[in-house]
């Protein structure tokens, strides 16, 4: 991809592709009072925002001698994998809920073997351990024996963040799913030292991070979610780290949001004024910052959104 930075960008993009673009510039108003930042992280190749994490999980197992690796995704995380194992020539096996994403087409143009099964994300996260210990490969899920390396990737965004910036935000709003990039930010956030406040935003009533916070963890029921066109990749009745991810929330002073799919469209349309394009469940920061924004009146400092997917 171009790495020329987007008229719009307050900084060079990162060594990623992926610029930090001033939104509050291009719509007044937006969030009154605040400076909106936008990280478009859906101009990674595979479209995700977690292309690096897979990138770092792939050169640990290639190190480690592995030939394949196996992981479950809704469709973010999958194609990331996907692009990542055609990059290092690594055998790749995605197993994707039955009518979700795309189906696993752009993943198979990429190589990778896509197996469709019937359920929830959590049925396909069941199925890819039992494959990956079948065929005698890894496994590359999110909370995998290459956890450290998910970390590491999801968490390349502060430090590009420190070098924009030059200083903390006030706030980040990140997509919360399983937990993982609100993990790892923290994780970097607190070995800077930047008081910076982390929200997570996740589909409304569809994600326990969600519905506990901020009591305790607690897994929904498998049939207690909806599942949309718009909230799809967001949706998962157990966060595999949700709890710690809650503790990473807290500890900054954030607080979790849920946002619904009217919301995440409006998020999505206002981000099509800056050349922002993710799908409606990309823009799902956005529209927690902006429901915030209006329920408070305005906010003030500078406010970064994490825009996940396209």
């Amino acid at each position: 991809m171009s790495t020329q930075a987007p008229p719009n960008s307050v900084a060079p993009v990162d060594a990623y592709g992926t610029p930090l673009i001033d939104a509050s510039a291009l719509i007044p108003g937006l969030a009154p009072g605040a400076r909106v930042l936008v990280k478009d992280e859906t101009r990674y190749a595979s479209g995700s925002h977690k292309e690096p994490a897979a990138r770092a999980v792939i050169a640990r197992a290639a190190a480690d001698g592995h030939r394949r690796v196996v992981i479950a995704t809704c469709g973010n995380y999958g194609r990331a994998m996907a692009m990542a194992c055609r990059t290092a020539g690594m055998a790749c096996t995605v197993v994707l809920p039955e009518g979700w994403s795309d189906g696993g087409a752009w993943m198979r143009e990429q190589g990778a073997n896509v197996h469709l099964v019937p359920g929830s994300y959590e049925d396909a996260v069941d199925e890819s351990r039992r494959l990956a210990e079948a065929d005698g490969a890894v496994d590359g899920n999110v909370d995998g024996p290459y956890v450290d390396a998910v970390f590491e990737g999801h968490g390349v965004v502060v430090p590009a963040l420190r070098a924009a910036l030059g200083e903390p935000p006030a706030a980040l709003w990140i997509p919360v799913g399983n937990g993982t990039t609100t993990i790892a930010v923290h994780r970097q956030v607190r070995a800077l030292g930047w008081p910076t406040v982390i929200n997570g935003v996740c589909s409304a009533g569809n994600n326990p991070v969600v519905t506990s916070w901020p009591g305790e963890y607690t897994m929904l029921p498998p049939d207690g979610v909806t599942t949309t066109d718009h909230n799809q990749p967001l949706v998962n009745w157990h966060a595999l780290q949700g709890a710690e991810a809650m503790t990473a929330i807290a500890d900054t002073g954030g607080t979790v949001y849920g946002a619904d799919d009217e919301q995440l469209l409006a998020a999505r349309a206002a981000l099509a004024g800056f050349g922002a394009h993710p799908t409606a469940a990309g823009s799902v920061a956005m529209a927690g910052l902006l429901a915030h924004a209006e329920a408070a009146g305005g906010l003030s400092g500078t406010h970064v959104v994490l825009l996940s997917g396209r």
